[in-house]
């Protein structure tokens, strides 16, 4: 659609308004602003809030070096597309990586086994490593794993200005060093730095023990194909394929361990319908994948972070090191978000039928101010 066009130059237009007030003490009105027009194709024409107002802040995640970069953006409100915009070279087509959204993922497999009376979220985690008497480790329960509370000595990583450090860090150790071929093995026989329950300790290593137990619980082989398999089977029969995630692909160490933390493909569309099934509280077209109850515990602030739930984020206003993750200020107390490294969010906002997805490649000096954007896009809808 053409951009709509003054009769008059926009000097021209100044001069009548000043003219106009000459002699008058009432205050001229400022010029409209101009319509959203074809810039704003990726913009719904149903649009539930103003189309040029939700371009002009969804325009900075694009253009904005500060927050660089965004390839992909996805807005849906109770199911409908509202938005949806890529930066050159990516399109819908294009899988994105997950980085740690993933874990959000590997929690509802989780939960699925504990609906089929397989796995109980207060019984000792099924580690056979862990079971020998005297082993703190056998004080580990799911609920400890979900919550990022094992109080396994896991260190996610370490301070990034130091090369030398960096590499001490388990993520890396167990995704790309010594850990890799194993990573449940890595990460299980970590020793324990503080009671079970008693220390928040954000890692990547205890989502690949709970991949690990999913393997465990779907088949007693040690055969990484048959294990790989049988998780596979699992994942896409119960989750992805009933959400028509068609482009999900998840990855697996040569343990057979889906890499449950980290590492899954996916278009933004298809990071949109995972959200949309989170805010539906686990159901799709009305089928129910998953108790809503389960949904309500990933949501609930764990005992030692206000932030964290069960393997979620939460809009809460401060965290274990009194910061907030989302944007309290902007959005529902009862927001939450599945978060990756490099700024990847699937953000969901029950309250205002939201879900918003940012996929991309910003390095943390920028998170800050693409997540504060991302707060700002969520402030425009209204909550109903």
């Amino acid at each position: 659609m053409p951009r709509n066009k003054s009769l008059y130059p926009a000097t021209a237009f100044a001069a009548l308004l000043l003219l106009a007030g000459c002699g008058s003490d009432t205050p001229v009105a400022p010029p409209p602003p101009d319509p959203c027009d074809a810039r704003c194709d990726y913009i719904a024409m149903d649009s539930p809030v103003d189309r040029a107002a939700l371009d002009a802040r969804i325009e900075p995640l694009f253009s904005d070096p500060a927050q660089a970069e965004t390839r992909a953006l996805v807005i849906m409100r109770y199911g409908k597309p509202v938005a949806e915009r890529y930066a050159p070279g990516y399109s819908a087509d294009t899988p994105l990586i997950s980085w740690s959204m993933e874990k959000s993922v590997t929690a509802v497999l989780i939960g699925m086994l504990v609906a089929d009376g397989r796995l109980k979220l207060d019984d000792p985690a099924p580690i056979a490593e862990w079971q020998s008497p005297g082993d703190p480790r056998r004080n580990i329960t799911l609920r400890h794993l979900l919550h990022m509370a094992s109080g396994l000595d896991h260190t996610e990583g370490l301070d990034p200005a130091d090369p030398g450090e960096i590499y001490d860090g388990d993520t890396v150790r167990m995704l790309f060093l010594d850990g890799a071929d194993d990573m449940a093995r890595y990460a299980e026989s970590r020793p324990m730095e503080a009671r079970a329950g008693e220390k928040f300790e954000y890692s990547s290593a205890t989502t690949v023990i709970l991949a690990d137990i999913i393997a465990r619980e779907l088949t007693d082989s040690k055969n990484p194909r048959v294990r790989m398999e049988a998780v596979r089977r699992f994942a896409y029969g119960r989750l992805f394929e009933p959400l028509r995630m068609n482009s999900a692909k998840i990855e697996f160490d040569r343990a057979g361990t889906m890499i449950g933390g980290s590492i899954m493909h996916a278009t933004a569309r298809d990071w949109a319908k995972f959200g949309e099934f989170l805010r539906n509280g686990g159901s799709i077209g009305g089928a129910q994948l998953i108790p809503r109850k389960w949904i309500e515990f990933m949501r609930t602030p764990s005992p030692t972070n206000a932030v964290y739930g069960g393997h979620i984020w939460l809009n809460a206003r401060a965290g274990a090191d009194g910061l907030p993750i989302l944007f309290p200020d902007e959005a529902p107390a009862t927001a939450f978000a599945a978060l990756g490294h490099l700024g990847q969010y699937v953000i969901v906002s029950p309250e205002q039928g939201l879900t918003v997805v940012r996929l991309g490649k910003t390095p943390d000096e920028g998170r800050q101010a693409a997540r504060d954007q991302l707060g700002r896009i969520v402030n425009l809808f209204p909550v109903r």
